[in-house]
């Protein structure tokens, strides 16, 4: 299944030194190598590497060397004063040929490999969300910002446009107060903006550890695909095939599946294949012939037969059995969420590329409105209150739309995430769009 193109563009206004700004897949990389957060996700499953080795261990032969070395001094009754010296050098070899629970910890290090390539995967996903929320959520803030902006600057307009009207006696000084409330109100706006800009930027240099550049932004047309195929139970049939998360909640089953097994080996019987071989100098000095020197080697299979160990066997299965159910339980409430969310991303792609569609025809209504109030104003029919109304629809529509593309955009890697098919791939294709290369 292959998800949708997207074609991300908005409104734009045109930013400064655009030359030294900072694109999406630049972002992406500084993340790569700055996040911590995906940092400690890759040395994870770094680490996640080394089970398998460490379980297939269990399975080899274990050779070992030893060594000893001892004054002795014997003072016996009617036995002459005895010193000397022992030592023992030697190898043992060991070679499980039956160990249930050595096979099941192999089997088990395996799926442990599968969880830790999941979760690095998870991580990997994670990042590209929180860069690509990061990056819209800065564009969409400055975009309030500039909207507040220009509602301003038309706002002072009007109101030294009212307060020379009423100077001339051509209007009441109620377009004044009008105009100045609404002045002083866009004005507060403005410095609530200001601050959640600077709190979006701070989120960005959380994630590349250093200050937040300026941004690329994408250019003025809008143009979405719909997801392919168009039908929400294929997308959440294929989340539930390949979602990162099932993935990992049914490695977690498979986990205790297999520790129920690991728990019951406690009841079998283990055989191993046992050799030694070492070099013993055990002499008495001047009664070396009642010592003991030369090479001792030993072969043979050790069989070890559980009997009886307080009944802690058979609490270990239970226990393991109530936890194989409630990773039972985890991997259906995984489903559900993915499910969820997976619906969630495909309703928002639809409705935000609807919505952006509608939101591009209202920017140029509202546009005309405000041409022919404007218009009306100069004729006499339309007071300035009507004008600043046109105007404030304007910058509204302006900001919507604005928005309506960057969740659009957000909920296209959702919904690509959900079904466990989000790559840097995705980041490479959008920055494509944001620098003009699209379709």
């Amino acid at each position: 299944m292959r998800c949708l193109r997207c074609v991300v563009a908005w409104l734009a206004l045109s930013a400064p030194g655009l030359s030294q700004a900072a694109d999406l897949l630049q972002i992406y990389q500084e993340a790569l190598v700055q996040d911590s957060a995906y940092a400690a996700a890759r040395a994870a499953w770094q680490a996640g590497q080394e089970v398998v080795v460490q379980g297939r261990s269990l399975l080899l032969p274990n050779l070992s060397g030893t060594g000893s070395y001892t004054f002795n001094n014997r003072d016996l009754r009617n036995v002459p004063n005895q010193q000397f010296d022992a030592t023992f050098i030697g190898l043992n070899l060991s070679q499980p040929l039956f160990r249930m629970q050595n096979f099941v910890q192999y089997q088990q290090s395996r799926t442990q490999l599968t969880q830790s390539e999941a979760q690095f995967a998870l991580a990997s996903q994670d990042l590209i969300l929180r860069v690509v929320q990061a990056y819209f959520d800065v564009l969409l803030a400055e975009v309030n910002l500039e909207v507040n902006e220009a509602q301003k600057r038309a706002i002072a307009q009007q109101l030294e446009q009212a307060k020379r009207n009423f100077e001339v006696g051509t209007a009441t000084i109620v377009d004044t107060y009008e105009a100045q409330a609404r002045y002083d109100l866009v004005v507060s706006q403005g410095i609530a903006l200001q601050n959640d800009l600077a709190v979006k930027r701070d989120a960005v240099e959380r994630i590349i550890a250093r200050p937040a550049p300026a941004l690329v932004r994408p250019p003025r047309g809008i143009q979405i695909d719909p997801p392919k195929p168009n039908h929400i139970d294929a997308w959440v049939q294929e989340a539930y095939e390949t979602s990162l998360d099932v993935r990992l909640a049914d490695a977690t089953l498979t986990l205790a599946r297999q520790q129920v097994e690991l728990q019951r080996a406690g009841h079998y019987p283990t055989l191993d294949a046992v050799a030694s071989v070492g070099y013993s100098d055990n002499s008495l000095g001047a009664f070396a012939a009642q010592g003991i020197r030369g090479n001792i080697t030993s072969a043979g299979v050790q069989l070890a037969i559980p009997i009886y160990q307080g009944g802690a066997v058979e609490s270990r299965v239970r226990q393991a059995i109530a936890n194989q159910e409630k990773a039972r339980q985890d991997l259906e409430t995984a489903r559900r969420i993915v499910a969820q969310s997976t619906r969630q991303a495909f309703l928002g792609l639809n409705s935000g590329i609807a919505q952006t569609e509608a939101l591009r025809t209202a920017v140029v209504s509202t546009q005309s409105q405000v041409d022919s109030t404007k218009l009306g104003q100069e004729v006499g029919v339309r007071t300035e209150v009507d004008v600043l109304n046109a105007q404030q629809l304007l910058f509204s529509a302006q900001r919507d739309l604005a928005q309506a593309v960057f969740n659009t955009v957000i909920n296209l890697f959702r919904l690509k995430a959900a079904v466990g098919q989000l790559t840097e791939n995705d980041v490479v294709s959008v920055n494509d769009w944001i620098n003009g290369r699209g379709r």
